[in-house]
């Protein structure tokens, strides 16, 4: 088992498409990341929401997600589910974030995921950050879609109930979705445990890898 060691890392970039989509794909990972090393640089960018109450509930969410962290967060106003007619605003935002950090990981969206705003994100991320080690979060809904991903972040249980108590607490302009609830969370995470040999985890997909193994 290889492990990224929370001591070698000094910043992380976090993508979304929309508001709650990093912290339902990856609000375990960050609170485990951000509790582990104090100070850490987090930059969020979000594609939609921009100007909405969904953002007052995205900057309150992932303040609570990243407690400690040198955090900056950047909500832009596309709109949401035509992602493929801002192609151009979009690149230009995460080309302007990759002007101001080079982190050591990026949290994003998944090339294969089913939604075509989160699939959009995911498939600009490699045109910008290109040497980059790029973390894709899954996000459980209605299409079906999950896959079979290759890279584990285990979550305690006082982890993975604190997530679920942030998701409910910031954003309830979700509540009212049938998906959108305790069972569904914390019954993927503890899928994703069983694959990973603990009790909860978070899963992510990886397309490229380099290894460096010199002394």
């Amino acid at each position: 088992m290889i492990g990224l060691r929370p001591d070698r890392l000094g910043s992380v970039v976090a993508l979304g498409a929309h508001c709650d989509d990093i912290a339902i794909g990856a609000g375990g990972t960050l609170l485990t990341l951000c509790q582990s090393r104090p100070g850490l640089r987090v930059d969020a960018l979000v594609l939609t929401g921009g100007g909405t109450p969904r953002e007052d509930e995205e900057r309150a969410a992932l303040a609570a997600f990243c407690p400690g962290a040198d955090l900056s967060i950047t909500v832009l106003k596309l709109r949401d589910g035509r992602f493929p007619a801002h192609w151009e605003e979009a690149k230009d935002a995460l080309e302007d974030l990759r002007r101001r950090t080079d982190p050591d990981v990026v949290l994003s969206t998944r090339t294969d995921d089913a939604h075509q705003d989160h699939r959009g994100l995911a498939k600009l991320v490699p045109t910008t950050f290109r040497n980059h080690l790029t973390l894709g979060y899954e996000i459980v809904k209605w299409d079906g879609d999950l896959g079979r991903p290759s890279v584990y972040q285990p979550l305690t249980d006082e982890v993975a109930e604190e997530k679920i108590g942030l998701l409910q607490a910031h954003y309830a302009s979700q509540r009212h979705r049938p998906w959108y609830d305790r069972e569904a969370f914390l019954g993927l995470a503890r899928i994703r445990g069983i694959e990973a040999a603990a009790k909860y985890a978070e899963a992510f997909f990886v397309k490229k890898l380099t290894l460096d193994l010199k002394g």
